[in-house]
């Protein structure tokens, strides 16, 4: 055909006298670049020049008649450049089959090759701050007040509802605020800087700010590492005194120091004078005021990187602290305040029959403590004493003779590129897996590529690791995997796996994937308390996408947990799994020798591939090491019963008759309009439990003197411990917090045997003598109640198949009613009940 192929090394300024010599006697010179046309635009200047080659067609954005030709947004793949280039060669040698250049048929035949599915929606697998980040303080904004991003991980706070917009190149932050705060209504803007940043240009920024007598506050991020990028250290000698006394050699008069260490800073001599001193808890008042502060404000947040915070300590370079906190799940109502004090994916959805409530995750938690802030009784400080750590199954002979007896897997022929698609959770080891079957690949001198997409992977964000494996590296000749042309899929996270970017790669009825179902927080999960993952339909969507038999599902990370003791052993697992199961077309001998080579925890990741192997043969060889733990499943009748039984013991059995009855009521009703299902009753019988079942002083004294909080203590940690109550108990708390809500108070192991005492005035609750019931709190609750049980016999005695979708939308609106105290009566508000 005479297609030339030129690749340009350096994209600007681009060597005239090569690509000039390749022009030279073309046709048509067509130039792929991604985004903006910077080579073609030369290419063009080059021939406007006296000594051009001649005349050639330069197309590249446009065609020849100046019609948008390549895209300027978006990525590039070998499926569209394909049709692109199709089209410029039927433009110059025709297109029909006599020509030999009917490329239509191929092109079909590659678009109908990928998958047409799509993310079912609900949560995404977005990067976010780590647990116990200093940003999910440092970041918020008071209600009215907008921030602009910078450079570095505060950057992600821009997706997380907290009023932050915009991003500039380090040592231009704030420079875009003097200009547009001409234009609008607002007078005042913070801008979040790093120390980093600020150490490296973002000075300069502040400077110019104060040159233009700009209103803004920079709010310089202290964090003790440039975290973004793995924790390297900050280039410099810098501190937070040298950062305050350059600020006010600048001329900055209003300075504020805030930390979460307040006892660190007893001594400010080394402090420009003035300057004031703040927890973290007061950042709201205190940015409230540097608003009304004309010209530039500087805030120091200081607080070390919970990441480089959790390298030190286990390094022995900073104090582990002996403090850990637990929810106690059945006072817990599921609110989502503490999320939202804290912002943090250690706290994560607990599923209940109540819906999701909040657990802590013990192997992710920094330590922070942000948490208990949340307005809710339910968390338990525990000091002292250890985590108990899963000991995992200890093999035997047995268990090695199984795993020798396994079958040679069977694998596919690499005489076309073997595409294998990894994907999953950054932070749990994708890459590792990819690098350990490529380094596989290269021992038995096969050719192999491996590309992966991070981004903000570190901070839980997507991972797809793109493999190709063939016979001979020059096989290979992109690296990769497009539309419709992955072999295989090892999945480490059910919402990576069925994202787009991961889909759109999926080929129907030919992919084969093993897939780990375990739940993952996500970011939408912290920011959204009912948000829902929908993982029955994504299960699905997989199925139906890949066809029968090519989908291996299993719970990865709790079969890593009881097997192996750690969830970090998890994808290791599945790719034992997907050796086992002809996924991964190297020889074992290879592998094993790879993950020798890894050199990191290599007996416990050779164990755990062997586990995988052995459950990709046959998953009962494996479950027979343990006994597994089925999620309960309750019928209707039993979730009624169980509820009855349960406000039996809130008040007494009358209580319990007076739910049933009601329940009935309706149940009787709704069978008459109704299928088998009974989604009304169901509502009716969940929703006026809950109601029924307010917490008041009572019934929390009930819930942690029950012996159920103690068991979960005693099932989580060992050791001499001792536990810490954070209350806020309406007749004690009477001074304020920051956001003026009642104080929490720390209440010692003491209030075990007060607790106990006080549920057995429960007998008290709803009567002149209870002290507890005159509070607004209650009042509030006996309203709520009031409200639904009036309304139930009119529902009952009206219902039609009409009105049926709307009675159940009813029914299942005090849903939304969760929490304690302030959170409660907001959320009251809110729904107009």
């Amino acid at each position: 055909l005479g297609i030339d192929i030129y690749k340009v090394g350096m994209v600007w300024p681009l060597e005239r006298q090569g690509a000039m010599a390749f022009v030279q006697n073309k046709q048509e010179v067509l130039v792929v670049e991604e985004k903006r046309g910077i080579i073609e635009s030369q290419i063009k200047e080059h021939m406007a020049e006296p000594d051009h080659p001649g005349r050639v067609l330069i197309t590249g954005k446009q065609d020849e008649s100046g019609a948008p030709l390549i895209p300027y947004v978006g990525e590039l793949t070998p499926l569209m450049l394909a049709q692109f280039i199709a089209q410029r060669l039927n433009r110059l040698w025709g297109n029909s089959a006599a020509d030999g250049l009917d490329f239509a048929p191929l092109l079909q035949q590659l678009s109908g090759q990928c998958s047409l599915a799509k993310d079912p929606g609900g949560v995404r697998r977005l990067p976010y701050f780590c647990s116990g980040c200093p940003h999910n303080s440092s970041t918020k904004v008071p209600e009215g007040s907008r921030a602009q991003a910078g450079i570095g991980c505060h950057f992600m706070a821009s997706w997380m509802g907290r009023n932050t917009e915009s991003l500039m190149q380090m040592g231009g932050e704030g420079v875009n605020w003097i200009a547009k705060s001409r234009y609008v209504e607002r007078a005042h803007v913070f801008q979040n800087l790093g120390e980093g940043t600020y150490f490296h240009s973002g000075s300069l920024a502040i400077r110019q700010a104060i040159a233009a007598r700009t209103n803004i506050t920079y709010k310089i991020l202290y964090n003790d590492a440039v975290a973004m990028t793995g924790g390297q250290p900050v280039d410099g000698v810098i501190s937070v005194s040298a950062i305050a006394q350059q600020m006010r050699a600048e001329g900055v008069q209003r300075i504020a120091l805030v930390t979460d260490n307040t006892d660190a800073y007893k001594d400010l001599s080394a402090f420009p004078k003035g300057i004031s001193l703040h927890h973290r808890d007061e950042m709201d008042p205190l940015q409230r005021e540097l608003r009304d502060v004309d010209g530039v404000s500087v805030l120091i947040y200081e607080q070390t990187c919970a990441a480089e915070k959790r390298r030190r300590r286990k390094r022995g370079l900073m104090i582990e602290p002996t403090r850990r906190v637990i929810i106690n799940p059945q006072v817990c109502e599921g609110c989502g305040d503490c999320s939202t004090q804290s912002n943090c994916l250690s706290v994560t959805p607990k599923a209940t029959s109540l819906g999701n409530k909040r657990q802590i995750e013990q192997s992710s938690c920094n330590k922070d403590y942000s948490c208990v802030g949340g307005f809710c009784p339910s968390f338990v400080s525990v000091v002292g004493g250890q985590l108990r750590r899963g000991q995992g199954v200890v093999t035997n002979d047995q268990w090695r003779a199984q795993v020798a007896a396994l079958p040679t897997a069977k694998f596919a022929s690499l005489e076309q590129v073997y595409n294998l698609l990894i994907v999953g959770v950054g932070g749990t080891g994708v890459v590792t897996i990819g690098a350990i079957v490529t380094m596989a690949a290269h021992i038995e001198n096969k050719g192999a590529s491996v590309l992966d997409f991070m981004g903000f992977a570190q901070k839980g964000g997507s991972v797809l690791s793109y493999l190709r494996l063939a016979n001979k590296p020059s096989d290979i000749h992109q690296v990769r995997i497009d539309a419709g042309q992955t072999d295989a899929l090892i999945a480490g996270d059910l919402i990576v796996a069925s994202a787009e970017k991961t889909l759109t790669t999926l080929r129907p009825n030919h992919t084969r994937a093993v897939l780990n179902t375990a739940p993952m927080v996500t970011a939408d999960e912290v920011l959204y308390r009912d948000a829902d993952p929908k993982s029955q339909q994504r299960q699905q969507l997989l199925a139906d996408t890949l066809g029968a038999g090519n989908l291996d599902s299993l719970d990865a990370n709790q079969l890593a947990l009881n097997l192996l003791g750690d969830t970090v052993f998890s994808n290791m697992l599945m790719l034992g799994m997907a050796w086992q199961k002809g996924l991964v077309p190297v020889s074992l001998e290879a592998l094993l020798q790879a993950i020798n080579l890894n050199g990191v925890a290599v007996e416990k990741n050779l164990e755990a591939f062997n586990w995988g192997r052995l459950a990709g043969h046959e998953m009962a060889q494996v479950t027979a090491y343990f006994e597994p733990k089925p999620s309960p499943q309750f019928s209707l009748e039993e979730r009624i019963e169980d509820y009855s039984k349960q406000l039996a013991d809130y008040q007494n059995q009358a209580y319990a008759d007076a739910y049933l009855e009601q329940v009935e009521r309706i149940q009787q009703a709704e069978s008459n309009v109704s299928v088998a299902q009974l989604p009304l009753t169901l509502a009716v019988a969940t929703q006026l439990f809950r109601l029924m079942a307010y917490k008041d002083e009572y019934e929390v004294a009930r819930l942690y003197s029950n012996g159920d909080f103690a068991q979960q203590v005693s099932d989580t940690f060992t050791g001499d411990y001792k536990l810490q109550f954070h209350l806020a108990p309406p007749l004690l708390a009477f001074r304020k917090d920051a956001q003026g809500r009642p104080k929490k108070i720390t209440f010692g192991p003491w209030m075990l045997p007060v607790f106990k005492q006080l549920a057995k005035l429960k007998f008290l609750r709803a009567t002149p003598w209870d002290l507890f019931g005159y509070h607004p709190d209650r009042k509030l609750e006996r309203r709520l109640l009031q409200h639904y049980q009036q309304m139930l016999p009119t529902i009952a005695a009206e219902l039609t198949s009409a009105n049926y979708p709307a009675a159940i939308q009813w029914a299942k609106a005090p849903d939304q009613v969760r929490g304690y105290g302030p959170v409660k009566a907001a959320a009251a508000q809110a729904a107009s009940l």
